[in-house]
């Protein structure tokens, strides 16, 4: 299967417009009186991501991640859909805010935090802290805590653990990202016995992210072997965690009463959900249909995010210059986090300049045909962080658009 399959549908699909060059005539309706740069969001594939979403997590709770969305109007959107409930946050301040906006009483905050002062927000408000888990996966983080306010003096901290998904098969080999201290059903347990242990703290949740499952397309593109030892990877990590992530939550359990189980992202939620030791899964990247998921084989978004910068000079008969375009994702520095020129089709990067600051050649036939004030659509690599580059997205629907506050519109900058 092409991993670019939205190149060779056309028509609708559900209401879905999948045809290219129609999706391109209409953004550009849409958008025709903004200058650019104009990042948009089309409702269309938005909503139907979210309802192929919601189906493939078997009828568990879907937990939308903020920090892939970054737009309180679209959060409050998928929310209000049926299998959607609650936000998985990145930072407590912005936790706080959720809830003090009134977009969800369900926070989890996915990273532990050091932050006195939003820790002390919400250890004075009974409120917050009723609707407010925070990550730990160390003592020393409820020692902060008690720092901050003592344990008498407050309400109750409701604590999630963080439990490491990375996959150890051979003794230091560790696959898989670098999170949590705390790996094994005993380093589990224990921590549980610790924060039963302690006044101050109510132990609700625990959190077991396989970012090597969910995270890794397993389909990179001109590359069969690498393809081939991702697949074999997946198909032998993922028992492993769920015989582990199972022993965890029986460990956990001796010392708390779980409120819920939470694991995946856009990449596994079917997989995950599937494990009886889940309660709930969590997406937010599927709702965009950033090109980092156009390497999944099992489930694909439709891309549903765009970018728009203007060609602003012709310094050859194939290249078309666009004003900016360094719209770089985090990660590992390699090509598959550079935005993806998309609109019109048959555009690349010139490969010793790349998608540059200032401005960012384009070659291709398509080139041929575009001048000055012409428009060119990408596509980022990651689904949020398009959204601190802009402060509002414009929701298209049909060919009206509507503009959106991104968090960084509304002058929330989480991340510092």
């Amino acid at each position: 299967m092409n991993v670019f399959r939205v190149t060779h549908l056309t028509g609708y699909r559900a209401g879905v417009l999948t045809d290219r060059a129609a999706l391109h005539q209409r953004l550009d309706r849409a958008t025709g009186h903004l200058e650019t740069p104009v990042a948009v969001v089309d409702l269309a594939a938005f909503d139907d991501n979210a309802e192929r979403l919601s189906g493939r997590s078997g009828g568990k709770p879907i937990r939308v991640a903020s920090k892939s969305v970054r737009c309180r109007a679209l959060l409050e959107r998928v929310l209000a859909r049926p299998g959607w409930h609650g936000v998985m946050a990145y930072t407590l301040p912005e936790a706080i805010w959720l809830v003090r906006t009134g977009v969800t009483d369900d926070v989890l905050v996915a990273y532990p935090t050091v932050d006195r002062t939003a820790l002390g927000e919400l250890a004075a408000d009974p409120e917050l802290a009723a609707a407010i888990t925070i990550m730990v996966d160390h003592p020393s983080q409820l020692d902060l805590i008690d720092a901050v306010a003592a344990p008498g003096g407050r309400s109750p901290v409701r604590l999630c653990i963080d439990l490491d998904a990375s996959w150890r098969p051979a003794g230091s080999l560790h696959i898989g990202v670098r999170r949590s201290p705390v790996h094994s059903a005993a380093q589990a347990g224990d921590l549980a016995a610790t924060i039963a242990g302690r006044e101050g703290f109510r132990l609700v949740g625990l959190m077991c992210y396989e970012a090597h499952i969910a995270g890794v397309g397993d389909n990179p593109p001109g590359q069969a072997l690498r393809a081939r030892a991702i697949r074999m990877m997946q198909s032998r990590a993922l028992p492993e965690l769920r015989e582990r992530r199972a022993a965890a939550v029986k460990a956990v359990r001796e010392h708390a009463d779980l409120e819920f189980v939470n694991g995946g992202g856009t990449g596994s939620v079917a997989a995950t959900s599937a494990d009886p030791a889940v309660t709930e899964v969590t997406a937010g990247s599927g709702l965009y249909g950033p090109t980092l998921f156009d390497t999944y084989r099992n489930w694909q978004p439709t891309p549903a995010a765009f970018f728009a910068l203007s060609v602003v000079r012709r310094p050859a008969p194939r290249i078309a210059t666009v004003l900016g375009g360094g719209w770089i994702a985090s990660g590992a520095p390699e090509p598959s986090r550079l935005p993806v020129p998309w609109l019109p089709e048959g555009l690349r990067f010139k490969a010793d300049e790349g998608a540059g600051e200032v401005q960012t050649p384009l070659l291709g036939a398509a080139a041929e045909r575009l001048v000055p004030g012409d428009r060119v659509w990408f596509r980022h690599a990651k689904a949020g962080e398009l959204c601190e580059h802009v402060n509002e997205l414009q929701l298209i629907d049909g060919e009206t658009a509507t503009p959106a506050p991104t968090y960084r519109g509304e002058g929330r900058a989480f991340l510092g």
